[in-house]
């Protein structure tokens, strides 16, 4: 492959193994890539990426919500780019930048905290309730929520916390997420497929997601009663973000809001691999293999998750120090950066199902396993 455009190289246990996961009825389309020294080895495409209102079969250009895959692939790596140059660094208090940190329960977190989920911020909250649906007024809101635990005492993973680095980043440079984004990673990359708010031109190649906000509307009628919010979407979401914060904040936010292909996902994928990183050096990457809570209930990173938390979705055939992340839309990218291995699945899960939404952490674990030994196979073939 060359500037994220596939050839079909289908794996055949692969395939089955998500075909019969569609068939199932877990997701309705998946595209994979499983990479080796930056070049995919196995790839295909199948499902549909839009079944409602139209039908539009998935393919290699197919774009996907990456979710989650936001926080490593655009908040940890302009960090990780800042700390090289000298700029940030990982344990000087958040405070530092943010004055709505500067107060006894929060002027002590760090940088490193707030990328390895330590924090003690709270997983999530409707930030468009909480702040009468002003964007503007969302860091202070973040700032004023109670702690979970105290900072460094175990691993929550934070949407809040991620949030918070994107507005550390905007008030460093100046400019807004995407257009940092923009300028210090996809221009850089010559990225074409990979953006935050796609135009509504491109909507037919973008795969969709739930139908209307469902999911959310039903949590925050569990446990913010009383409180109302005039934004709730109810048409299928396709072509803009799915996560409701990201939403409220225009469509970029450090935590979800990016948009990209199964290929040029690996173009990102491999900027954090030594030696294939056209963005960071060596030494910086190995900090994406450093296990940072070594004491703590999960094996955290910079930025991504180690495979050697327990019952992380890399699953035993990934060695204990590869790292990845999963995104809520049914995104995942583990990474084995000691052989140069890159495993890419991207399905658009909450699409055209019902709630609940079905847990595919088996399917991710059984995806790596059989990749891992496929590759293991090719190269003895070799």
């Amino acid at each position: 492959m060359s500037n994220g455009r596939v050839i079909n190289k289908a794996n055949s246990s692969i395939s089955a193994l998500l075909h019969a996961s569609i068939e199932d009825g877990n997701f309705p389309s998946a595209v994979y890539i499983v990479a080796e020294k930056g070049q995919c080895v196995f790839a295909d495409a199948l499902g549909d990426a839009v079944r409602e209102p139209a039908q539009h079969p998935a393919s290699f250009e197919t774009i996907y919500d990456l979710a989650s895959l936001t926080k490593p692939f655009v908040t940890g790596l302009l960090c990780a780019r800042l700390i090289e140059r000298g700029e940030l660094t990982l344990d000087e208090p958040v405070a530092n930048h943010l004055t709505e940190f500067d107060r006894p329960d929060k002027d002590k977190i760090t940088v490193r905290q707030l990328l390895t989920h330590t924090s003690g911020l709270p997983a999530w909250r409707p930030l468009y309730l909480l702040t009468d649906g002003r964007p503007e007024a969302t860091l202070r809101a973040i700032a004023e929520e109670p702690l979970e635990l105290p900072a460094g005492a175990r691993v929550i993973y934070s949407d809040l916390g991620f949030i918070a680095l994107g507005f550390l980043l905007q008030k460093m440079s100046g400019r807004i997420l995407a257009d940092i984004a923009g300028s210090e990673i996809i221009e850089r990359l010559g990225l074409k497929s990979t953006f935050f708010n796609p135009i509504q031109a491109m909507q037919t190649g973008i795969a969709a997601c739930e139908s209307g906000n469902a999911y959310e509307r039903d949590m925050c009628e569990r446990d913010f009663a009383g409180r109302t919010y005039a934004g709730w979407r109810s048409d299928i979401i396709w072509g803009e973000v799915h996560d409701g914060n990201a939403h409220f904040l225009g469509g970029a936010a450090g935590h979800a809001g990016l948009f990209s292909n199964a290929g040029e996902t690996l173009l990102l994928a491999n900027q954090f691999i030594a030696g294939l990183s056209d963005l960071l050096s060596a030494t910086t990457c190995d900090l994406f293999r450093q296990n940072m809570t070594p004491e703590l209930n999960e094996a955290r990173s910079f930025a991504w998750q180690l495979a050697a938390t327990p019952e992380s979705t890399a699953g035993s055939a990934l060695p204990p120090d590869a790292f990845g992340h999963n995104g809520f839309t049914g995104t995942s990218c583990w990474i084995d950066a000691e052989n140069k291995r890159a495993f890419i699945l991207l399905t658009n899960r909450t699409h055209a199902h019902k709630l609940p939404f079905t847990n595919i952490n088996s399917v991710r674990r059984e995806f790596h396993r059989i990749a891992a030994e496929a590759l293991d196979t090719n190269s003895a073939v070799k």
